[in-house]
């Protein structure tokens, strides 16, 4: 069994204490500078409300899931904490920007720690979790860490020089497609479908896409060609959306998010 501690119960660190609730036999752990927050997460996940020092104290697995701006304030409230242990943990970090070696010159040493940057999805089971990891961190720890939050969903490893890159594909591309969903629905109400079902048509459409991307191990290309039928529907859909630049336009929102990794 493990003790998960979470310091920071937002949107991240909610949905990986919820991913990490599925699975049974770990102790969850949770914290946030509003613990209002970390008390109604608790109780959604069957975890305990406590403070940044227990779980710097308890837990085996630390997860700093503040904003990059305040991690060296969440790290000077539990450095000494960390100092005094015996026991070995693992720090987790999911901060944007934030190399691990960062990490070391905040905490004063060289913790095993894991890098990860996983986004929303998990919290449903369906999750794209980026991770890496350095300073003597087990291949034992990388895999109890993997079995205890199996079900978020997809892990990928990649090295550190490409995890910010990544995390501007799967971290940032859920709101990317929550926009190209709703603007789906408009679509779709614009013709005349009432709204709650234009929206339903539009999730469904994008997980099956989806999985069908990657149960098919097809190239996206060969599967919209699929569609577009000679003189059909679709390929006029795709002429419109393609004089609008929309595939430089997401290329652009991809490039812009990991530029934004260099000035937080």
């Amino acid at each position: 069994m493990l003790n998960l501690g979470f310091i920071g119960a937002g949107n991240m660190g909610g949905a990986l204490a919820l991913a990490a609730a599925k699975k049974e036999g770990n102790s969850i752990f949770l914290s946030d500078k509003i613990q209002e927050k970390a008390a109604a997460l608790a109780e959604k996940t069957g975890g305990a409300a406590v403070s940044n020092e227990k779980i710097a104290e308890t837990a085996d697995y630390i997860f700093l899931g503040v904003k990059p701006q305040m991690l060296a304030e969440t790290i000077g409230e539990i450095k000494d904490v960390l100092k005094k242990r015996s026991d070995r943990f693992v720090l987790v970090t999911m901060a944007a920007g934030t190399s691990i070696e960062k990490i070391s010159v905040l905490t004063g040493a060289e913790y095993p720690t894991i890098r990860i940057m996983p986004n929303t999805p998990v919290s449903v089971g369906e999750g794209m979790v980026l991770y890496t990891s350095g300073f003597g961190v087990t291949a034992e720890e990388i895999s109890a860490f993997l079995s205890a939050f199996s079900e978020a969903g997809r892990f990928a490893e990649v090295p550190e020089r490409l995890i910010d890159a990544g995390a501007s594909v799967a971290g940032c591309g859920p709101a990317f497609v929550d926009l190209f969903a709703e603007a789906l629905a408009d679509g779709g109400v614009a013709c005349g479908i009432p709204r709650a079902l234009a929206l339903e048509l539009a999730a469904q459409m994008i997980y099956g896409s989806a999985k069908l991307l990657l149960e098919s191990g097809k190239h996206p290309g060969e599967l919209k060609d699929a569609v577009c039928s000679p003189g059909g529907t679709t390929i006029q859909g795709v002429r419109a959306l393609e004089e609008g630049a929309f595939r430089a336009s997401v290329m652009n929102a991809v490039i812009a998010a990991y530029e934004k990794n260099f000035n937080l």
